[in-house]
């Protein structure tokens, strides 16, 4: 389905991808994902690992509407409690650095040995992230958002959001490809810069960024375009996330990004076992 450069080494995924979520910080969304410890970031991603994950996603810094500014220093701290204690609970498993600030992704790549760096803003926040990512030669997840953390849903204007969205994400890819870097992963970042409405109209146009031939992430784990619907709380929203990530898969995503493993890779061997069957009618 799409293959990786790890440091060198080709990774093959014949199949769509689950990359479990693991926060290094006190105050993200979904409480029950936030770990403290060296010995609960190596505990929750040895449980991930067994459960059937393929990627682990770090993060030191809370991207929620309204959570509070974290140094660089902060999550630097952060990641060095957190990305080794993860590698040691699951080696093997690649680990992505969940940040938008190129600094803090080269400490993460060469200190640290975090495998690909998962930018939200898409190189929007740091002007230095698509040169540092070149220079580390690692994979790339290009997210989609606009404005700041703290003030993105202040720009939800767009035309058409999926036409929008796939133009300057075909812009951000032109520009990596000058600087080299073709390792890329789309993702529209749902919730991010979107209203409600406009993260379904995303949602059911998702075939459409088939046009960039580059793997697709869908990150809607407990997310509120569930929460707000069902009016229930994250901690309720795993059943509207396996939905919503079955509805995902059907459209050509390549990485489900979960809080919750088991219930992501069992979507996927459901799928594609109807789409086994589906492709034999």
């Amino acid at each position: 389905m799409f293959t990786l450069n790890l440091h060198g080494r080709l990774a093959e995924y014949d199949r769509p991808a689950v990359m479990g979520i693991i926060n290094a910080t006190p105050d993200s969304f979904y409480d029950r994902s936030r770990v403290a410890d060296e010995s609960g970031f190596a505990v929750r991603a040895e449980r991930m690992a067994a459960d059937g994950a393929d990627f682990i996603d770090v993060g030191a810094f809370s991207t929620r509407p309204g959570a509070l500014p974290v140094s660089i220093d902060d999550e630097v701290e952060r990641l060095r409690l957190a990305i080794p204690a993860v590698r040691r609970g699951a080696p093997g498993i690649p680990v992505s650095v969940d940040t938008f600030r190129a600094e803090v992704a080269r400490v993460a790549v060469e200190e640290l040995g975090a495998d690909i760096v998962n930018d939200v803003s898409g190189g929007n926040l740091d002007p230095m992230m698509f040169d540092t990512v070149a220079e580390l030669g690692v994979p790339y997840i290009l997210g989609h958002m606009r404005g700041e953390v703290g003030n993105m849903m202040e720009f939800t204007q767009y035309e058409d959001v999926t036409a929008d969205v796939l133009s300057e994400l075909g812009d951000r890819l032109q520009q990596l490809a000058l600087l080299g870097v073709n390792d890329v992963i789309i993702d529209p970042c749902f919730g991010f810069s979107k209203t409600l409405d406009q993260n379904y109209e995303l949602l059911a146009n998702l075939k459409l960024f088939e046009l960039f031939h580059r793997p697709l992430l869908v990150g809607v784990s407990r997310k509120s375009m569930i929460t707000r619907v069902l009016d229930i709380d994250p901690a309720d929203a795993l059943y509207g996330t396996i939905v919503i990530n079955t509805l995902a898969l059907e459209r050509g995503a390549s990485v489900l990004r979960v809080h919750d493993v088991i219930p992501a890779v069992q979507a996927v061997k459901i799928y594609e076992k109807f789409k086994s069957v589906q492709t034999g009618l």
